[in-house]
């Protein structure tokens, strides 16, 4: 009879114990990269803009009620979700492009001068792996922290930042890994795409016309990635043979966002269009046109897929359809800024950052935005326009 209520009393212990935070072990949170993730039960959706002070170029990582982000001059700062403070923040003493991955209370994050891993608990940097510029985002596989750098190599550091992977290959690698099944693919300057073994020994590569920025993404034994050659292809992950490819008219340095389960990828293009095709032969379903580059991942949750631009606005669309759900353009056009940061999404909350150096919350299911700094100062400019052209017309009627 003890030995059950000694049970009985652990399991409700347990289920009492607090559910330990979803790792963001990769670039958009997976290697289909929707950047989503289920809020808490007893989270709030709240609206907020927090100024960063530098312009905001990687992509923000969600962990516990924080999110956490870089600016361009190598700040990190840890913001409470809910109410869009500060909770602390890091010098990491080299500006970045890359974004930060989360993995069991460490963040690992790629600078000019290596990549280094903080310690979220003590707010310090634990290590770091000098090597040169990781523009390339880090990916968490079996204790192993894939990345690639300037100078070519494609490393693989343990969680104590010591050596277990090093592969030279040609070009610069400002592409993210995705790691599927002991298998790593990513992208180079050279034009090509690379499967290799995390056993080091290389499957196959891939040519393009141009250099790839863009990170792969997996599904259903394929490998989408795009290309500066302006195509978008889909690969076998097995063989490195061409399933299907589309043109998109011009570069693509924007990552594709799939959905598995509706044979959709989402995909930007500097021409101005997110594309979203058909996974299994690169159907076009439609196309959405922001007018400028789109050089942002779209984000996925549910029937919603959301992304920014270069004309700095960002959009919220019907992912079957393509059709505008609500845009938010913070900078009211006189103050635009560039959105090349991916969003991502916690429960019924969307962030992204812009080159304004200004993060935001919005409330993706109410299709609610925060109030913009920017909607003042162009408030102000437009009252001191006015009064300039109501002085203007007295003086012109006082000389009559």
């Amino acid at each position: 009879m003890y030995k059950k209520l000694l049970m009985g009393l652990i399991i409700a212990l347990l289920c009492l114990s607090p559910i330990a935070a979803a790792n963001w072990d990769s670039f958009a949170g997976g290697v289909d990269h929707n950047a989503y993730r289920e809020e808490n039960s007893d989270f709030v959706t709240n609206l907020w803009t927090y100024g960063m002070g530098s312009p905001i170029h990687s992509s923000p990582a969600i962990y516990d009620d924080y999110i956490y982000i870089v600016s361009s001059d190598g700040i990190l700062k840890a913001v409470d979700m809910k109410t869009g403070e500060e909770e602390w923040d890091l010098d990491l003493e080299a500006p970045t492009n890359s974004s930060p991955i989360v993995h069991k209370n460490r963040l690992y994050i790629g600078c000019e001068d290596g990549l280094k891993a903080v310690n979220i608990n003590t707010h310090k940097i634990i290590w770091d792996y000098d090597c040169d510029n990781v523009a390339s985002t880090p990916f968490y596989y079996e204790d192993v922290i894939y990345f690639g750098s300037d100078d070519g190599h494609l490393y693989g550091v343990n969680t104590d930042g010591k050596v277990e992977f090093n592969k030279k290959l040609d070009g610069e690698l400002k592409s993210s890994p995705a790691v599927v099944d002991d298998t790593i693919f990513i992208g180079s300057t050279n034009s090509k795409l690379y499967s290799i073994d995390t056993d080091k020994s290389n499957n196959w590569e891939f040519t393009t016309g141009d250099e790839i920025l863009s990170s792969p993404s997996y599904v259903n034994e394929t490998v989408i990635f795009g290309s500066n050659d302006g195509n978008v292809y889909c690969l076998n992950e097995s063989n490195g043979k061409l399933v299907w490819k589309e043109d998109l008219s011009n570069k693509v340095i924007s990552s594709p966002t799939v959905d598995e389960h509706d044979h959709s990828v989402f995909i930007g293009s500097d021409d101005g269009n997110l594309t979203c095709l058909d996974t299994r032969d690169g159907t076009v379903k439609w196309s959405h046109h922001a007018g400028d580059k789109i050089q942002s991942t779209a984000a996925l949750k549910e029937n919603l897929v959301a992304y920014g631009s270069n004309n700095g606005k960002f959009y919220v669309l019907n992912k079957y359809t393509g059709s505008e759900e609500f845009t938010y353009n913070p900078g009211t056009i006189l103050f635009n800024s560039a959105i090349t940061s991916s969003p991502v999404i916690n429960g019924n909350t969307l962030m992204f950052g812009d080159d304004s150096g200004n993060l935001y919350s919005l409330n993706i299911e109410k299709y609610e935005v925060p109030g913009s700094m920017q909607l003042y100062y162009s408030l102000g400019i437009l009252i001191v326009l006015i009064i300039v052209a109501v002085v203007v017309v007295v003086k012109v009627k006082g000389k009559k």
